[in-house]
């Protein structure tokens, strides 16, 4: 752990249907030092929290019902009524497998997380988010955080492949 954050003022929503994986998630944001916890268990009672508002971080399961922390995430970036569509999400799952993290990804997850996590990878992420928040992106297609991490030098004229003094089709 690097960066030392004081999670202190933060205010996290966690959303697992699972009681033992909510209250251990609930005891290790304590033990990091965040005092405002607010607790879902299913896609519904979480949304009722979101549209509240006052939520700084949500920390969610992939699989909800009787939607998807995927679909949460698709009302918080795109659907007009959204309160605070820069508000950083977590998704949390044990479906770890390259498809799920793509999917998490290209719906403006801010971080993933596969359980079995561990305190120190789940600190790493709220770091990333609080201490090196990404830029966000409003492309036609997509909204959300940056999804390249890494600056990598380029040195020629066309990065994407796409000649920026090409004439449209």
């Amino acid at each position: 752990m690097a960066e030392k954050i004081d999670f202190s003022k933060v205010r996290f929503l966690i959303v697992d249907p699972n009681g033992l994986a909510l209250q251990m998630l609930n005891d290790i944001l304590a033990m990091l030092g965040a005092n405002y916890v607010r607790r879902a268990t299913d896609y519904d009672k979480a949304m009722a929290v979101i549209k509240e508002g006052g939520i700084d971080i949500v920390i969610t399961e992939r699989d909800l019902t009787p939607l998807s922390g995927i679909d949460m995430l698709d009302y918080i970036r795109k659907d007009p009524a959204s309160r605070d569509r820069l508000l950083p999400v977590i998704v949390l799952t044990a479906r770890s497998e390259e498809p799920f993290v793509i999917e998490a990804r290209d719906h403006g997850a801010n971080e993933f997380v596969a359980k079995p996590y561990t305190v120190d990878s789940l600190y790493k992420r709220l770091a990333a988010i609080i201490a090196f928040p990404r830029p966000y992106v409003n492309a036609p297609t997509y909204f959300g955080p940056e999804r390249r991490r890494r600056q990598q030098p380029f040195n020629g004229p066309d990065r994407r492949g796409v000649d920026p003094n090409a004439t449209p089709r």
